[in-house]
Protein backbone atom coordinates (compact mmCIF):
# COMPACT_ATOMS: atom_id res chain seq x y z
CA UNK A 1 0.00 0.00 0.00
CA UNK A 2 1.30 3.08 -1.36
CA UNK A 3 -0.16 6.57 -0.33
CA UNK A 4 0.61 10.14 -1.13
CA UNK A 5 -0.72 13.15 -0.04
CA UNK A 6 -0.42 16.66 -1.57
CA UNK A 7 0.07 19.84 0.78
CA UNK A 8 0.50 23.23 0.45
CA UNK A 9 -1.73 24.95 -1.91
CA UNK A 10 -3.55 28.33 -1.48
CA UNK A 11 -4.38 31.48 -2.75
CA UNK A 12 -1.66 34.01 -3.96
CA UNK A 13 -1.07 36.82 -5.73
CA UNK A 14 0.17 36.98 -9.31
CA UNK A 15 4.14 37.18 -8.65
CA UNK A 16 4.01 35.37 -5.45
CA UNK A 17 5.47 32.12 -4.49
CA UNK A 18 4.20 28.52 -3.23
CA UNK A 19 5.83 25.06 -2.10
CA UNK A 20 3.98 22.09 -2.47
CA UNK A 21 4.71 19.18 -0.64
CA UNK A 22 3.96 15.33 -1.63
CA UNK A 23 4.61 13.33 0.97
CA UNK A 24 4.59 9.14 0.79
CA UNK A 25 4.44 6.48 2.89
CA UNK A 26 4.40 2.70 2.66
CA UNK A 27 7.86 3.14 0.14
CA UNK A 28 10.91 5.58 -0.35
CA UNK A 29 10.26 7.96 -3.12
CA UNK A 30 13.97 7.79 -3.16
CA UNK A 31 13.40 4.52 -5.23
CA UNK A 32 10.66 5.81 -7.28
CA UNK A 33 9.86 8.61 -10.32
CA UNK A 34 7.68 11.05 -8.96
CA UNK A 35 5.90 13.79 -11.45
CA UNK A 36 3.49 16.73 -10.12
CA UNK A 37 0.84 17.15 -12.50
CA UNK A 38 -1.92 20.29 -13.20
CA UNK A 39 -5.84 20.01 -13.90
CA UNK A 40 -7.34 23.11 -14.80
CA UNK A 41 -11.25 23.11 -14.57
CA UNK A 42 -12.53 21.53 -18.14
CA UNK A 43 -8.89 20.86 -19.33
CA UNK A 44 -7.04 17.64 -19.53
CA UNK A 45 -4.56 16.54 -16.50
CA UNK A 46 -0.92 17.98 -17.91
CA UNK A 47 2.32 17.45 -16.71
CA UNK A 48 4.33 19.93 -14.95
CA UNK A 49 7.68 18.35 -13.98
CA UNK A 50 9.42 15.53 -12.04
CA UNK A 51 11.89 13.87 -10.33
CA UNK A 52 13.90 10.21 -10.66
CA UNK A 53 15.16 8.25 -8.47
CA UNK A 54 18.77 9.12 -9.66
CA UNK A 55 17.45 12.73 -8.74
CA UNK A 56 17.61 14.21 -12.06
CA UNK A 57 14.36 16.59 -12.60
CA UNK A 58 12.55 17.52 -15.89
CA UNK A 59 10.45 19.85 -16.58
CA UNK A 60 7.53 21.02 -19.11
CA UNK A 61 9.55 24.19 -20.31
CA UNK A 62 7.26 25.80 -22.36
CA UNK A 63 4.50 25.81 -19.42
CA UNK A 64 6.83 26.29 -16.33
CA UNK A 65 9.54 28.68 -18.23
CA UNK A 66 11.92 27.83 -15.16
CA UNK A 67 9.94 29.47 -12.42
CA UNK A 68 9.40 26.20 -11.06
CA UNK A 69 11.55 23.76 -8.86
CA UNK A 70 11.23 20.11 -7.92
CA UNK A 71 13.54 18.65 -5.36
CA UNK A 72 13.44 15.47 -2.92
CA UNK A 73 13.82 15.33 1.26
CA UNK A 74 14.39 11.59 1.34
CA UNK A 75 14.52 12.05 5.09
CA UNK A 76 11.37 13.10 5.13
CA UNK A 77 10.19 10.71 2.38
CA UNK A 78 8.77 13.84 0.83
CA UNK A 79 8.82 15.35 -3.08
CA UNK A 80 8.57 19.66 -3.32
CA UNK A 81 7.48 21.43 -6.08
CA UNK A 82 8.70 25.15 -5.48
CA UNK A 83 6.79 27.41 -7.83
CA UNK A 84 7.99 31.26 -8.38
CA UNK A 85 6.62 34.26 -10.26
CA UNK A 86 3.35 32.36 -10.21
CA UNK A 87 0.76 33.55 -12.79
CA UNK A 88 -3.10 33.44 -13.28
CA UNK A 89 -3.18 30.62 -15.75
CA UNK A 90 -1.19 28.12 -13.15
CA UNK A 91 -4.46 28.04 -11.21
CA UNK A 92 -5.36 24.38 -11.42
CA UNK A 93 -5.45 21.45 -8.84
CA UNK A 94 -2.02 20.04 -8.30
CA UNK A 95 -1.21 16.14 -8.02
CA UNK A 96 1.62 13.87 -7.39
CA UNK A 97 2.22 10.75 -8.84
CA UNK A 98 4.62 8.17 -8.32
CA UNK A 99 5.97 4.63 -10.53
CA UNK A 100 8.59 2.41 -8.76
CA UNK A 101 9.12 0.63 -12.23
CA UNK A 102 12.36 1.10 -13.76
CA UNK A 103 12.46 2.23 -17.38
CA UNK A 104 14.14 4.45 -19.55
CA UNK A 105 11.14 6.46 -21.34
CA UNK A 106 10.87 10.14 -20.75
CA UNK A 107 9.36 11.18 -17.28
CA UNK A 108 6.48 12.85 -18.93
CA UNK A 109 5.61 9.28 -20.48
CA UNK A 110 5.87 7.02 -17.55
CA UNK A 111 3.11 5.20 -16.54
CA UNK A 112 2.64 6.41 -12.82
CA UNK A 113 0.90 3.76 -10.86
CA UNK A 114 0.11 6.04 -7.32
CA UNK A 115 -1.62 9.35 -7.22
CA UNK A 116 -2.37 11.84 -4.31
CA UNK A 117 -6.05 13.62 -4.02
CA UNK A 118 -4.45 17.22 -5.18
CA UNK A 119 -4.13 20.42 -3.58
CA UNK A 120 -5.53 23.67 -4.85
CA UNK A 121 -3.30 26.54 -6.19
CA UNK A 122 -5.30 29.72 -7.19
CA UNK A 123 -3.47 32.54 -8.67
CA UNK A 124 -5.53 36.00 -8.58
CA UNK A 125 -4.64 38.96 -11.39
Amino acid sequence: QVQLVESGGGLVQAGGSLRLSCAASGRSLRTSSTGWFRQAPGKEREFVGGIRRSGITTYHTDSVKGRFTISRDNAKNTVYLQMNSLKPEDTAVYYCAATFRTTAQAISTLNFDYWGQGTQVTVSS
